[in-house]
This record gives C-alpha cells, sequence and structure tokens, in this order.
C-alpha cells in the first residue's frame, strides 16, 4: 500500500480531519473478526499457522519491502535499505533466541515468543494507523485507498496475532488480550498523526526494520510450525492463500 506520497517536515496539525478515524474503526472491527475466527477454529492450528506464515511473507514482499524502497529511492540506496532489512531480521532473532533461553533456564512458561510476536504486529499494526493519518494530510483519495487496503489485510493481522499466541500454548484469554491491543493500535496510530506529520524517509528505515522482522516471524517460526502441527499438503495450500490474500490486498490500493 502507498504510505505516502512526498516528504513532510515534521509540524503540528491544528485540525485533523474525522475521516481517517472513522475508517480506522473499520480496521479495528477487521483485525477482531480475523483473530475471533482464528480462536474458534484453534483446533486447526495448523493450517491457521500455515495461512499466517503466508500473509506475513506477503506483507514483507508486496507491501513493506516495496514501500520502504520507493520511500527511500532519494535517500538511501538499495544496499542500504536492504542491509537494514537484514538488520531488523537478526535483531529479531536474537530476541527469540533470548526469550527461548530465558523459558528454558526459569521453566517458565510464559509465552515470551508469542508476546514478542504479538507487539511486533500489534506495533505493525500501530504504524498501518499513522499510514492511514499521513495519506489523508496528502488528500482525502489517497488516504481512501490506504484505508481500504489497511482494513483488508488487518484480517489477516488479527490472525497472525492470535496464531503466535496460541502456537506457543498460549491461553484464550491472553489471545483476546492481544487481539484487542492490535486491533485497537490502528485507531492510536490515526490518533497520534492529528499531531504532527512524519518524513518519507523515517518511513522507509521503518518499514526495512519490521520486513526483517517479519520474515523472521513468518518464514522461521510461523512456516515451520504450521509443518509440525499439520503435515500435509493442505498447509502449503493454506499458505498460498495466505500470500494470495496479502497480494490482492495491495494490488486493490493500486486500483
Amino acid at each position: 500500500m502507498n504510505y505516502v506520497s512526498k516528504p513532510f517536515p515534521c509540524i503540528f496539525v491544528e485540525k485533523p480531519t474525522e475521516l481517517p478515524l472513522l475508517l480506522s474503526i473499520f480496521t479495528f472491527l477487521s483485525t477482531l473478526l480475523g483473530g475471533l475466527l482464528a480462536i474458534r477454529f484453534k483446533n486447526k492450528l495448523g493450517l491457521i499457522l500455515g495461512f499466517s506464515a503466508g500473509a506475513v511473507i506477503g506483507v514483507v514482499f508486496f507491501d513493506l519491502l516495496p514501500e520502504s524502497f520507493s520511500l527511500g529511492e532519494n535517500k538511501f540506496t538499495v544496499s542500504t535499505i536492504s542491509s537494514v532489512v537484514v538488520a531488523g531480521f537478526l535483531f529479531y532473532m536474537l530476541l527469540d533466541r533470548l526469550s527461548v533461553l530465558h523459558t528454558h533456564q526459569h521453566g517458565n512458561n510464559n509465552n515470551h515468543r508469542g508476546k514478542l510476536g504479538a507487539s511486533s504486529l500489534s506495533i505493525h499494526s500501530f504504524l498501518d494507523g499513522v499510514a492511514i493519518g499521513v495519506a489523508f494530510q496528502v488528500s482525502i483519495p489517497i488516504g481512501i485507498l490506504i484505508a481500504v487496503a489497511v482494513i483488508a489485510h488487518d484480517f489477516a493481522d488479527g490472525v497472525n496475532t492470535v496464531s503466535v499466541i496460541l502456537k506457543d500454548g498460549g491461553e484464550n484469554k491472553l489471545a483476546y488480550r492481544w487481539l484487542f491491543i492490535d486491533a485497537a493500535a490502528p485507531i492510536l496510530g490515526v490518533v497520534s498523526t492529528m499531531l504532527f506529520k512524519i518524513p518519507d524517509t523515517a518511513f522507509s528505515i521503518l518499514l526495512a526494520i519490521f520486513s526483517g522482522f517479519f520474515l523472521y516471524i513468518g518464514a522461521s517460526d510461523l512456516l515451520p510450525e504450521s509443518g509440525e502441527k499439520h503435515p500435509g499438503f493442505s498447509v502449503t495450500i493454506m499458505t498460498i492463500l495466505g500470500v494470495g490474500l496479502l497480494y490482492f490486498a495491495t494490488m486493490l490500493a493500486k486500483i
């Protein structure tokens, strides 16, 4: 999705529009619906994880990474942005390994990895809300296009947030809590843009970092786990469907 179309100086905004806030409510509902369905059918968790893996990987290659290159093309080289992606991947891997080590050493079944994944997804959802607000600062038509694309892929975000909690044995109560946080994050993101504007270059680096995070979550975490919990070709089909959903969601923004 096209987050912003031109760089902004950081200035105070006195009269924010109400339309982005209204649309952010639909992102809340979309995320909530995806997560509730994931909880309802958690006995099919392997299939849901397969879908989530495809959706997370799709977010990277069809959304975050292309936008990072586009927004940073006048400031950063392809090599620089790629290096930030790798740094994000390695940083998340380090956090993940340290979390697993802490759990093993202390016998703590506190779902650290699930919380780490859910918090990353929630921050990404917050940035989705920021994207909606910033896009409306450019023009109403662009803002509406961004909002529609965010609403479409936030359904998968809800599924992903619940999946990363449940896959390591997290309880429904914890999944509901993180689902609500993730669902509310875009609204908070929109509200934040009523106070200031964000330059394109900051988005470029942030999106590159999250590309690395989500590559690790999808390819090194969710994908292997889905195959372990539900061996068979059906998981592969669900992963392809997850990638396909994000592809069509991002194509929708270009119509």
